[in-house]
Protein backbone atom coordinates (compact mmCIF):
# COMPACT_ATOMS: atom_id res chain seq x y z
CA UNK A 1 0.00 0.00 0.00
CA UNK A 2 1.40 3.31 -1.19
CA UNK A 3 2.50 5.13 2.38
CA UNK A 4 0.69 8.21 2.10
CA UNK A 5 -2.78 6.09 1.58
CA UNK A 6 -2.37 4.51 4.10
CA UNK A 7 -1.63 7.64 6.43
CA UNK A 8 -5.02 8.78 4.72
CA UNK A 9 -6.52 5.90 5.98
CA UNK A 10 -5.30 6.39 9.89
CA UNK A 11 -6.27 9.99 9.83
CA UNK A 12 -9.67 8.84 8.63
CA UNK A 13 -9.81 6.22 11.43
CA UNK A 14 -8.60 8.64 13.56
CA UNK A 15 -11.20 11.36 13.43
CA UNK A 16 -13.93 8.18 13.76
CA UNK A 17 -12.60 7.28 16.81
CA UNK A 18 -12.29 10.83 17.84
CA UNK A 19 -16.03 11.45 17.62
CA UNK A 20 -16.54 8.17 19.25
CA UNK A 21 -16.90 9.19 22.63
CA UNK A 22 -15.01 5.98 24.67
CA UNK A 23 -14.21 4.77 20.79
CA UNK A 24 -14.77 1.14 19.41
CA UNK A 25 -13.73 -0.31 22.82
CA UNK A 26 -17.42 0.93 23.66
CA UNK A 27 -18.77 -1.31 21.84
CA UNK A 28 -17.89 -4.32 23.73
CA UNK A 29 -18.95 -2.41 27.17
CA UNK A 30 -22.41 -1.65 25.63
CA UNK A 31 -22.32 -4.94 24.41
CA UNK A 32 -21.92 -6.50 27.68
CA UNK A 33 -24.37 -4.18 29.77
CA UNK A 34 -26.95 -5.58 27.15
CA UNK A 35 -26.38 -9.30 28.12
CA UNK A 36 -26.74 -8.40 31.76
CA UNK A 37 -29.95 -6.78 31.23
CA UNK A 38 -28.52 -3.07 32.04
CA UNK A 39 -29.14 -1.59 28.37
CA UNK A 40 -32.25 -1.94 25.67
CA UNK A 41 -29.90 -1.72 23.05
CA UNK A 42 -28.79 -4.84 21.60
CA UNK A 43 -27.14 -5.89 18.37
CA UNK A 44 -29.58 -7.88 16.07
CA UNK A 45 -27.47 -11.32 15.76
CA UNK A 46 -24.63 -11.34 12.26
CA UNK A 47 -24.15 -14.59 10.47
CA UNK A 48 -20.30 -13.87 10.39
CA UNK A 49 -17.90 -11.58 11.73
CA UNK A 50 -14.96 -9.98 10.07
CA UNK A 51 -13.56 -11.05 7.04
CA UNK A 52 -13.03 -9.51 3.91
CA UNK A 53 -16.18 -8.50 1.40
CA UNK A 54 -16.87 -10.56 -1.56
CA UNK A 55 -15.52 -13.64 0.06
CA UNK A 56 -15.99 -16.34 -0.22
CA UNK A 57 -15.22 -16.73 -3.87
CA UNK A 58 -17.64 -19.36 -4.44
CA UNK A 59 -19.90 -21.37 -2.69
CA UNK A 60 -18.17 -23.26 -0.02
CA UNK A 61 -18.30 -26.78 0.98
CA UNK A 62 -16.79 -26.83 4.12
CA UNK A 63 -17.37 -23.78 6.57
CA UNK A 64 -15.00 -24.63 9.78
CA UNK A 65 -11.92 -26.53 9.72
CA UNK A 66 -10.40 -29.08 12.72
CA UNK A 67 -7.03 -29.64 11.93
CA UNK A 68 -5.59 -32.33 14.24
CA UNK A 69 -2.23 -32.11 13.49
CA UNK A 70 0.60 -34.84 14.56
CA UNK A 71 3.70 -33.58 14.60
CA UNK A 72 6.55 -35.41 14.41
CA UNK A 73 5.92 -37.23 11.41
CA UNK A 74 3.64 -40.27 11.84
CA UNK A 75 4.74 -43.28 10.13
CA UNK A 76 2.71 -44.00 7.09
CA UNK A 77 4.38 -47.29 6.61
CA UNK A 78 3.23 -48.68 10.02
CA UNK A 79 -0.21 -47.16 9.68
CA UNK A 80 -2.33 -46.78 6.23
CA UNK A 81 0.47 -47.68 3.35
CA UNK A 82 0.43 -51.08 3.29
CA UNK A 83 3.45 -52.29 1.08
CA UNK A 84 3.40 -56.31 1.12
CA UNK A 85 6.64 -56.04 -0.39
CA UNK A 86 8.56 -54.31 2.26
CA UNK A 87 7.11 -57.02 4.57
CA UNK A 88 8.94 -59.60 2.75
CA UNK A 89 12.45 -57.50 2.49
CA UNK A 90 12.66 -57.29 6.06
CA UNK A 91 16.36 -57.10 6.68
CA UNK A 92 17.83 -56.36 3.12
CA UNK A 93 19.59 -53.52 1.67
CA UNK A 94 17.41 -50.30 0.22
CA UNK A 95 17.75 -50.74 -3.33
CA UNK A 96 19.93 -47.55 -4.24
CA UNK A 97 17.33 -47.31 -7.21
CA UNK A 98 14.77 -45.87 -5.13
CA UNK A 99 17.01 -43.89 -3.13
CA UNK A 100 18.78 -41.81 -5.93
CA UNK A 101 20.20 -38.42 -4.90
CA UNK A 102 17.24 -37.95 -1.76
CA UNK A 103 18.76 -36.62 0.70
CA UNK A 104 17.97 -37.67 4.74
CA UNK A 105 18.21 -36.12 8.36
CA UNK A 106 21.60 -35.79 9.79
CA UNK A 107 20.83 -38.76 11.89
CA UNK A 108 20.60 -41.19 8.69
CA UNK A 109 22.56 -39.06 6.24
CA UNK A 110 23.49 -41.46 4.06
CA UNK A 111 20.57 -43.77 3.11
CA UNK A 112 22.38 -46.29 0.62
CA UNK A 113 23.28 -49.42 2.74
CA UNK A 114 20.32 -48.65 5.00
CA UNK A 115 17.97 -52.38 5.54
CA UNK A 116 14.29 -52.35 4.88
CA UNK A 117 11.82 -52.50 7.86
CA UNK A 118 8.64 -54.51 7.71
CA UNK A 119 5.76 -52.65 9.35
CA UNK A 120 5.74 -53.34 13.36
CA UNK A 121 1.61 -54.31 13.47
CA UNK A 122 -0.18 -56.10 10.93
CA UNK A 123 -2.55 -54.12 8.58
CA UNK A 124 -5.91 -55.33 7.52
CA UNK A 125 -8.87 -53.90 5.16
CA UNK A 126 -12.43 -52.62 6.40
CA UNK A 127 -15.62 -51.39 5.76
CA UNK A 128 -16.69 -50.91 2.78
CA UNK A 129 -14.37 -49.37 1.12
CA UNK A 130 -11.73 -51.94 1.48
CA UNK A 131 -9.41 -48.95 3.29
CA UNK A 132 -6.19 -50.56 4.72
CA UNK A 133 -5.05 -49.77 8.29
CA UNK A 134 -2.97 -51.19 10.53
CA UNK A 135 -4.09 -52.86 14.28
CA UNK A 136 -2.36 -49.88 15.46
CA UNK A 137 -5.23 -47.82 14.89
CA UNK A 138 -8.12 -50.22 15.35
CA UNK A 139 -10.74 -47.00 16.21
CA UNK A 140 -9.99 -45.32 12.82
CA UNK A 141 -10.40 -48.70 11.23
CA UNK A 142 -13.73 -48.50 12.23
CA UNK A 143 -14.42 -45.01 9.97
CA UNK A 144 -12.61 -45.68 7.47
CA UNK A 145 -15.87 -45.50 5.10
CA UNK A 146 -16.11 -41.63 6.51
CA UNK A 147 -12.25 -40.87 5.35
CA UNK A 148 -10.21 -39.44 2.19
CA UNK A 149 -6.83 -41.05 2.58
CA UNK A 150 -4.61 -38.67 0.20
CA UNK A 151 -1.41 -41.25 -0.31
CA UNK A 152 0.33 -39.16 -1.92
CA UNK A 153 1.82 -36.35 -0.01
CA UNK A 154 5.42 -35.02 -0.68
CA UNK A 155 7.34 -31.62 0.86
CA UNK A 156 10.40 -30.05 0.84
CA UNK A 157 12.18 -30.16 3.85
CA UNK A 158 13.48 -33.20 5.78
CA UNK A 159 13.40 -31.25 9.19
CA UNK A 160 10.97 -30.63 11.77
CA UNK A 161 10.38 -26.91 12.19
CA UNK A 162 10.78 -25.72 8.71
CA UNK A 163 8.71 -28.48 7.78
CA UNK A 164 5.60 -27.98 9.99
CA UNK A 165 6.07 -24.08 8.97
CA UNK A 166 5.99 -25.43 5.10
CA UNK A 167 2.61 -27.31 5.81
CA UNK A 168 0.93 -24.08 8.36
CA UNK A 169 1.88 -21.43 6.43
CA UNK A 170 3.33 -21.82 2.79
CA UNK A 171 6.79 -21.53 3.96
CA UNK A 172 9.54 -23.02 5.65
CA UNK A 173 11.45 -20.18 7.16
CA UNK A 174 8.93 -18.37 10.24
CA UNK A 175 7.19 -14.89 9.23
CA UNK A 176 4.22 -15.87 7.05
CA UNK A 177 0.79 -16.45 8.02
CA UNK A 178 -0.84 -19.52 9.49
CA UNK A 179 -3.29 -21.37 7.40
CA UNK A 180 -5.52 -20.47 9.94
CA UNK A 181 -4.47 -17.12 10.25
CA UNK A 182 -5.42 -16.38 6.53
CA UNK A 183 -9.01 -18.18 6.93
CA UNK A 184 -9.32 -15.64 10.12
CA UNK A 185 -8.43 -12.52 7.96
CA UNK A 186 -9.99 -13.34 4.86
CA UNK A 187 -13.51 -15.26 6.27
CA UNK A 188 -13.85 -13.72 9.85
CA UNK A 189 -16.20 -15.71 12.35
CA UNK A 190 -19.00 -16.71 12.79
CA UNK A 191 -19.15 -15.39 16.32
CA UNK A 192 -17.97 -12.83 18.74
CA UNK A 193 -17.73 -14.66 21.76
CA UNK A 194 -14.83 -16.46 20.87
CA UNK A 195 -11.75 -16.43 18.79
CA UNK A 196 -12.15 -17.26 15.16
CA UNK A 197 -8.75 -19.51 15.55
CA UNK A 198 -8.57 -21.27 18.05
CA UNK A 199 -4.95 -23.64 19.08
CA UNK A 200 -5.17 -26.33 21.65
CA UNK A 201 -1.55 -28.65 22.31
CA UNK A 202 -0.91 -32.11 24.09
CA UNK A 203 1.89 -34.27 24.31
CA UNK A 204 2.39 -37.85 25.90
CA UNK A 205 4.48 -37.16 28.74
CA UNK A 206 5.98 -40.21 28.39
CA UNK A 207 7.76 -39.35 24.85
CA UNK A 208 11.23 -39.17 24.62
CA UNK A 209 10.89 -37.03 21.70
CA UNK A 210 12.04 -33.07 22.52
CA UNK A 211 9.86 -31.52 19.92
CA UNK A 212 8.86 -28.07 20.89
CA UNK A 213 5.31 -25.77 19.92
CA UNK A 214 6.98 -22.50 18.25
CA UNK A 215 4.93 -19.77 19.05
CA UNK A 216 4.91 -19.36 14.69
CA UNK A 217 2.96 -22.37 14.39
CA UNK A 218 -0.09 -20.14 14.63
CA UNK A 219 0.95 -17.07 14.09
CA UNK A 220 -0.37 -13.87 11.95
CA UNK A 221 3.09 -13.23 10.05
CA UNK A 222 2.18 -9.48 8.64
CA UNK A 223 -0.92 -9.72 8.81
CA UNK A 224 -2.56 -7.56 11.46
CA UNK A 225 -1.94 -9.14 14.81
CA UNK A 226 -5.67 -9.87 15.72
CA UNK A 227 -5.87 -12.29 12.94
CA UNK A 228 -2.91 -14.96 14.89
CA UNK A 229 -4.26 -18.16 16.89
CA UNK A 230 -5.22 -17.47 20.57
CA UNK A 231 -3.44 -20.55 22.15
CA UNK A 232 -5.86 -21.91 25.22
CA UNK A 233 -4.04 -24.15 27.94
CA UNK A 234 -4.45 -27.39 29.19
CA UNK A 235 -6.01 -27.34 32.81
CA UNK A 236 -9.23 -25.71 34.19
CA UNK A 237 -8.57 -22.35 33.08
CA UNK A 238 -7.94 -22.47 29.30
CA UNK A 239 -7.54 -18.88 28.98
CA UNK A 240 -5.36 -16.71 32.15
CA UNK A 241 -7.36 -13.56 33.94
CA UNK A 242 -10.45 -14.28 32.56
CA UNK A 243 -12.04 -14.09 36.65
CA UNK A 244 -12.19 -10.43 37.72
CA UNK A 245 -9.95 -10.52 40.86
CA UNK A 246 -11.20 -10.64 44.52
CA UNK A 247 -12.96 -7.32 45.65
CA UNK A 248 -13.73 -6.41 41.68
CA UNK A 249 -16.96 -6.58 41.19
CA UNK A 250 -18.42 -6.58 37.27
CA UNK A 251 -19.35 -2.83 37.00
CA UNK A 252 -15.88 -1.76 38.52
CA UNK A 253 -14.24 -3.90 35.88
CA UNK A 254 -16.31 -2.16 32.88
CA UNK A 255 -15.32 0.91 34.23
CA UNK A 256 -11.61 -0.19 33.68
CA UNK A 257 -12.12 -1.58 30.27
CA UNK A 258 -13.94 2.05 29.30
CA UNK A 259 -10.85 3.83 30.56
CA UNK A 260 -8.26 1.58 29.00
CA UNK A 261 -10.24 1.89 25.59
CA UNK A 262 -10.49 5.70 26.22
CA UNK A 263 -6.85 5.47 26.47
CA UNK A 264 -6.29 3.75 23.71
CA UNK A 265 -8.44 6.04 21.46
CA UNK A 266 -6.47 8.71 22.53
CA UNK A 267 -3.32 6.72 21.33
CA UNK A 268 -4.72 6.15 17.99
CA UNK A 269 -5.53 9.44 18.12
CA UNK A 270 -1.68 10.72 18.31
CA UNK A 271 -0.18 7.84 16.19
CA UNK A 272 -2.77 6.08 13.56
CA UNK A 273 -0.78 2.59 14.79
CA UNK A 274 -3.70 0.43 13.39
CA UNK A 275 -1.76 -2.27 15.84
CA UNK A 276 -3.79 0.32 18.56
CA UNK A 277 -7.08 -0.75 17.04
CA UNK A 278 -6.18 -4.56 17.38
CA UNK A 279 -5.61 -4.16 20.67
CA UNK A 280 -8.98 -2.78 21.47
CA UNK A 281 -10.44 -5.16 19.93
CA UNK A 282 -8.76 -7.69 21.39
CA UNK A 283 -10.31 -6.56 24.60
CA UNK A 284 -13.41 -6.63 23.03
CA UNK A 285 -12.97 -10.57 23.01
CA UNK A 286 -11.05 -10.63 26.35
CA UNK A 287 -14.81 -9.16 27.88
CA UNK A 288 -16.75 -11.13 26.29
CA UNK A 289 -14.56 -14.18 26.99
CA UNK A 290 -15.44 -13.73 30.40
CA UNK A 291 -18.62 -15.31 29.65
CA UNK A 292 -18.13 -17.69 26.69
CA UNK A 293 -15.09 -19.34 28.07
CA UNK A 294 -15.97 -20.83 31.28
CA UNK A 295 -19.26 -22.43 29.38
CA UNK A 296 -17.08 -23.87 26.77
CA UNK A 297 -14.59 -25.36 29.33
CA UNK A 298 -17.53 -27.15 31.01
CA UNK A 299 -18.83 -30.72 29.83
CA UNK A 300 -21.21 -31.51 32.40
CA UNK A 301 -23.86 -30.95 29.59
CA UNK A 302 -22.33 -33.50 27.81
CA UNK A 303 -23.82 -37.03 27.44
CA UNK A 304 -21.47 -39.35 29.32
CA UNK A 305 -21.93 -41.97 26.67
CA UNK A 306 -20.47 -39.55 23.99
CA UNK A 307 -17.89 -38.57 26.31
CA UNK A 308 -16.94 -42.21 26.64
CA UNK A 309 -16.29 -42.25 23.03
CA UNK A 310 -13.66 -40.22 23.24
CA UNK A 311 -11.70 -42.88 25.29
CA UNK A 312 -10.37 -42.49 28.77
CA UNK A 313 -8.24 -39.04 29.06
CA UNK A 314 -11.19 -37.25 27.65
CA UNK A 315 -11.71 -35.48 31.53
CA UNK A 316 -8.31 -34.45 31.88
CA UNK A 317 -7.42 -31.42 30.53
CA UNK A 318 -4.93 -30.65 28.45
CA UNK A 319 -4.90 -34.27 26.79
CA UNK A 320 -5.84 -35.06 23.19
CA UNK A 321 -8.83 -36.68 24.05
CA UNK A 322 -9.97 -33.33 26.24
CA UNK A 323 -8.99 -30.79 23.11
CA UNK A 324 -10.86 -33.09 20.59
CA UNK A 325 -14.54 -32.30 22.63
CA UNK A 326 -12.79 -28.87 22.79
CA UNK A 327 -12.32 -28.95 19.14
CA UNK A 328 -16.08 -29.74 18.41
CA UNK A 329 -17.52 -27.12 20.76
CA UNK A 330 -15.61 -24.32 19.87
CA UNK A 331 -17.13 -25.21 15.66
CA UNK A 332 -20.54 -25.95 17.35
CA UNK A 333 -20.10 -21.99 18.78
CA UNK A 334 -18.40 -20.16 15.61
CA UNK A 335 -15.03 -20.19 15.55
CA UNK A 336 -13.48 -21.05 12.38
CA UNK A 337 -10.26 -22.75 12.68
CA UNK A 338 -9.10 -25.21 15.39
CA UNK A 339 -5.79 -26.18 15.08
CA UNK A 340 -4.94 -29.16 17.96
CA UNK A 341 -1.22 -30.13 18.29
CA UNK A 342 -0.05 -33.39 19.33
CA UNK A 343 3.78 -34.30 19.75
CA UNK A 344 5.77 -36.82 20.06
CA UNK A 345 5.52 -38.88 16.44
CA UNK A 346 9.12 -38.39 16.34
CA UNK A 347 10.30 -42.43 16.42
CA UNK A 348 13.97 -42.38 15.93
CA UNK A 349 14.45 -45.25 17.93
CA UNK A 350 11.24 -45.77 19.70
CA UNK A 351 8.67 -47.54 16.79
CA UNK A 352 8.13 -50.52 18.44
CA UNK A 353 7.65 -48.47 22.20
CA UNK A 354 6.81 -45.20 21.65
CA UNK A 355 4.43 -45.22 18.56
CA UNK A 356 1.92 -47.17 20.82
CA UNK A 357 1.56 -44.60 23.52
CA UNK A 358 1.17 -42.12 20.48
CA UNK A 359 -1.58 -44.38 18.73
CA UNK A 360 -3.28 -44.90 22.31
CA UNK A 361 -3.43 -41.15 22.76
CA UNK A 362 -4.59 -40.16 19.43
CA UNK A 363 -6.89 -43.13 17.70
CA UNK A 364 -9.97 -43.16 19.76
CA UNK A 365 -10.37 -39.49 20.29
CA UNK A 366 -9.64 -38.73 16.47
CA UNK A 367 -12.47 -41.33 15.22
CA UNK A 368 -15.12 -40.01 18.01
CA UNK A 369 -14.62 -36.90 16.92
CA UNK A 370 -15.44 -37.83 13.37
CA UNK A 371 -18.32 -39.45 14.45
CA UNK A 372 -19.43 -37.60 17.16
CA UNK A 373 -19.77 -34.23 14.46
CA UNK A 374 -21.84 -36.53 12.20
CA UNK A 375 -24.20 -37.16 14.98
CA UNK A 376 -24.52 -33.43 15.41
CA UNK A 377 -24.99 -33.01 11.59
CA UNK A 378 -21.99 -30.76 11.46
CA UNK A 379 -19.35 -32.89 9.34
CA UNK A 380 -20.69 -31.82 6.22
CA UNK A 381 -19.50 -28.31 6.66
CA UNK A 382 -17.06 -28.93 8.72
CA UNK A 383 -13.26 -30.41 7.00
CA UNK A 384 -11.41 -32.27 9.67
CA UNK A 385 -7.88 -32.35 8.59
CA UNK A 386 -5.38 -35.78 9.89
CA UNK A 387 -1.56 -35.68 9.37
CA UNK A 388 2.06 -34.40 10.30
CA UNK A 389 4.98 -32.67 8.26
CA UNK A 390 6.27 -35.68 6.35
CA UNK A 391 6.21 -39.64 6.97
CA UNK A 392 8.83 -41.77 7.97
CA UNK A 393 11.19 -43.82 6.38
CA UNK A 394 10.46 -47.58 4.80
CA UNK A 395 14.14 -48.18 6.19
CA UNK A 396 15.35 -48.80 9.63
CA UNK A 397 17.03 -46.10 11.94
CA UNK A 398 19.09 -48.23 14.34
CA UNK A 399 20.34 -52.31 14.32
CA UNK A 400 18.23 -54.73 13.53
CA UNK A 401 19.37 -56.76 16.54
CA UNK A 402 17.93 -54.35 19.17
CA UNK A 403 14.36 -54.24 18.45
CA UNK A 404 13.55 -52.01 21.69
CA UNK A 405 15.31 -49.52 19.99
CA UNK A 406 14.24 -49.60 16.21
CA UNK A 407 13.14 -46.88 14.63
CA UNK A 408 12.95 -44.92 11.23
CA UNK A 409 14.26 -41.36 10.01
CA UNK A 410 12.25 -38.04 8.56
CA UNK A 411 11.04 -39.04 4.88
CA UNK A 412 9.30 -35.92 3.21
CA UNK A 413 9.23 -38.02 -0.26
CA UNK A 414 5.83 -39.92 0.65
CA UNK A 415 3.67 -39.52 3.49
CA UNK A 416 0.06 -39.95 4.26
CA UNK A 417 -3.30 -37.57 5.55
CA UNK A 418 -6.57 -37.89 5.82
CA UNK A 419 -9.94 -36.06 5.57
CA UNK A 420 -13.42 -36.25 6.56
CA UNK A 421 -16.43 -34.01 6.11
CA UNK A 422 -16.18 -30.32 4.43
CA UNK A 423 -16.87 -31.63 1.41
CA UNK A 424 -14.49 -34.36 0.40
CA UNK A 425 -15.48 -37.83 -1.03
CA UNK A 426 -15.74 -40.50 1.96
CA UNK A 427 -14.47 -43.96 2.03
CA UNK A 428 -12.24 -43.32 -1.18
CA UNK A 429 -7.96 -43.26 -1.38
CA UNK A 430 -5.87 -40.85 -3.79
CA UNK A 431 -2.37 -41.09 -5.21
CA UNK A 432 -0.05 -44.09 -4.46
CA UNK A 433 3.02 -44.88 -3.79
CA UNK A 434 5.89 -47.94 -4.83
CA UNK A 435 5.93 -50.77 -3.85
CA UNK A 436 8.37 -49.58 -0.39
CA UNK A 437 6.55 -46.87 0.22
CA UNK A 438 9.28 -44.24 -1.05
CA UNK A 439 8.38 -42.64 -3.76
CA UNK A 440 5.30 -41.13 -5.08
CA UNK A 441 4.26 -43.09 -8.19
CA UNK A 442 0.66 -41.64 -9.03
CA UNK A 443 -0.98 -38.25 -8.66
CA UNK A 444 1.42 -36.39 -6.18
CA UNK A 445 -0.28 -34.21 -3.83
CA UNK A 446 2.45 -31.31 -3.22
CA UNK A 447 1.79 -29.47 0.27
CA UNK A 448 0.97 -26.40 -1.91
CA UNK A 449 -1.66 -28.44 -3.39
CA UNK A 450 -2.70 -29.85 -0.13
CA UNK A 451 -3.11 -25.99 0.66
CA UNK A 452 -4.59 -24.57 -2.27
CA UNK A 453 -7.44 -27.56 -1.96
CA UNK A 454 -8.18 -26.92 1.46
CA UNK A 455 -8.80 -23.26 0.87
CA UNK A 456 -10.99 -24.52 -2.57
CA UNK A 457 -13.27 -26.15 0.07
CA UNK A 458 -14.05 -23.30 1.99
CA UNK A 459 -14.58 -21.54 -0.96
CA UNK A 460 -11.32 -19.51 -1.25
CA UNK A 461 -9.22 -19.17 -4.91
CA UNK A 462 -6.16 -19.73 -3.15
CA UNK A 463 -4.70 -16.96 -6.35
CA UNK A 464 -6.78 -14.74 -4.76
CA UNK A 465 -6.64 -14.94 -1.13
CA UNK A 466 -3.19 -11.99 -0.57
CA UNK A 467 -1.99 -9.38 1.03
CA UNK A 468 0.23 -6.83 0.07
CA UNK A 469 3.43 -6.59 1.96
CA UNK A 470 6.28 -5.10 1.31
CA UNK A 471 5.36 -4.39 -2.06
CA UNK A 472 4.60 -7.46 -3.19
CA UNK A 473 1.11 -9.94 -2.74
CA UNK A 474 1.87 -12.51 -0.54
CA UNK A 475 -0.84 -15.53 -0.52
CA UNK A 476 -0.86 -19.24 1.71
CA UNK A 477 0.34 -21.34 -1.60
CA UNK A 478 2.74 -18.39 -2.40
CA UNK A 479 3.27 -18.78 -6.20
CA UNK A 480 2.75 -22.61 -6.49
CA UNK A 481 -0.17 -25.17 -5.65
CA UNK A 482 -3.26 -26.68 -8.06
CA UNK A 483 -6.43 -27.82 -5.92
CA UNK A 484 -6.97 -31.91 -6.08
CA UNK A 485 -10.94 -31.62 -7.44
CA UNK A 486 -10.61 -35.60 -8.12
CA UNK A 487 -11.19 -35.79 -3.90
CA UNK A 488 -13.98 -33.74 -4.02
CA UNK A 489 -17.16 -35.05 -3.72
Amino acid sequence: MNPIHARQQHLSRRQFISHSAAGLGTAALAYLLARNGLSAATAAPSQRFGGLPGLPNFAPKAKRVIHLFMSGGPTHVDLFDWKPRLQQMHGEVVPPSYVGDKIFSTMTGEANGKVMLAPIEPFRQHGQSGAWVSNFLPHTAKIVDELCFIKSLRTDSVNHAPAVTFMLTGAQLPGRPTLGAWLSYGLGSETEELPAFVVLTSVNHATTCGQTFNEFYWGNGFLPSRFQGVKFRGGREPVLYLENAPGISPRMKREVLNAIAQINSQQHHLLGDPEITTRIAQYEMAARMQMSVPELADFSAEPPEVLASYGPEVNRPGSFAHNCVMARRLIERGSRYIQLMHAGWDQHNSVTTELYDQCRDTDQPSAALVSDLKRLGLLDDTLVIWGGEFGRTPFIQGNLGERHRWGRDHHPYAFTSWLAGGGVKPGFCYGETDDLGFNVIKDPVHVHDFQATILHLLGLDHTRLTFRFQGRDFRLTDVHGNVVHDIIA
